[in-house]
């Protein structure tokens, strides 16, 4: 007795040399598809103009001998190929050897700036992390510099820095009695700790708000067995909480990194268009050889090749991280 399959059941077998077609997708799932790619079509326009297309005329600018005869139509400036790269580098010429000084000390204040900054952040998140009483009120008193107007913080500042009558020289000379005589934070050598003071106020609530965030991945339980072994606080955090807040201090770091370096606003406000010789960093270094000179195309060579400088930094710094995570996580 021979039984036969359903013909429901029956696999159809297309004719040998054919292909089958693809489905077809149909319209309302290439509109979905397309949908987030046309909310976000606005955004990149917007970066393209606010960011991309100045960034290519600078390059265009910075080949260009703009000077002040130009600036009316800079198309018709005439081209100097290397020539404003050549003097922004040429180290023993007065303008390479001031575009090196202030260099060196953008390099020091960046390094001191952001070390400050995550120490500082990172401590008040480890502190903040157990529960007490006041703990939201500590919260929100450290994020006040960071949500405060730039200008209005800085201008503060400056009130608080003068000679005279500023807050600073009145606690530390009048009360506390630690300087012999009042002293000058806004020229001198005194400006380059007056930057890095309200640098570090400014920033480090920024580092303690994401180390906050960081803590919050980091199970309690972790941390229960540590002390059931034995392991004191200093332990605890030397062995759970650095290790795994490593990739987020990763981003941090490079964040701030590249937000001081590029700092322009906070030099800028607190001494004016001409800063100190001990705080020119060179973002106003920049400004000042574009707009107070008035040679536009050295200023603009001096920005590419900042610009390279952070992108291999950016590179190196992060080809670094990753080896070392794959290490660690090998």
């Amino acid at each position: 007795m021979t039984t036969t399959a359903p013909a429901e059941s029956a696999v159809h077998q297309s004719p040998p040399g054919t292909a089958e077609k693809a489905p077809r997708r149909s319209p309302g799932r290439i509109r979905r598809i397309g949908l987030p790619y046309l909310l976000l079509l606005p955004a990149l326009l917007l970066e393209l103009l606010v960011h991309l297309v100045p960034m290519v005329i600078g390059i265009v600018m910075s080949f260009k001998e703009l000077t002040q005869f130009y600036i009316r139509d800079w198309g018709t400036a005439p081209w100097s190929g290397l020539s404003n790269y050549k003097v922004s580098v040429d180290f023993d010429a007065p303008v390479g050897e001031a575009l090196l000084h202030s260099f060196y000390v953008t390099v020091g204040f960046t390094l001191l700036s952001v070390g400050l900054c995550w120490l500082i952040g990172t401590t008040a998140a480890i502190y903040l992390q157990d529960t007490f009483r006041g703990r939201g009120l500590l919260r929100a008193l450290f994020l006040v510099p960071y949500a405060l107007p730039v200008y209005a913080a800085v201008i503060t500042w400056v009130f608080m820095f003068q000679h005279d009558n500023g807050l600073v020289n009145h606690v530390l000379h009048d009360q506390l009695h630690l300087t012999g005589k009042q002293s000058f934070w806004l020229i001198g050598d005194n400006s380059f700790y007056a930057l890095l003071t309200v640098s570090v106020w400014k920033g480090w609530p920024f580092a303690f708000l994401i180390v906050m965030a960081g803590l919050q991945n980091i199970p309690g339980e972790l941390y229960e067995a540590a002390a059931l072994d034995g392991a004191g606080r200093w332990q605890q955090i030397r062995r759970i909480t650095l290790p795994s807040l490593r990739p987020v201090n990763q981003v941090l770091v490079l964040v701030l990194f590249l937000w001081t370096f590029n700092d322009f606003n906070t030099p800028y406000v607190l001494f004016g268009k001409a800063a100190p010789e001990a705080a020119d960093l060179i973002s106003v270094h920049i400004y000042q050889a574009s707009f107070v000179t008035w040679n536009f195309g050295t200023g603009s060579a001096m920005s590419v090749l900042l610009l390279l400088f952070l992108l291999v930094v950016t590179g190196v710094y992060l080809v670094l991280t990753s080896r070392g995570r794959r290490a660690a996580d090998a």
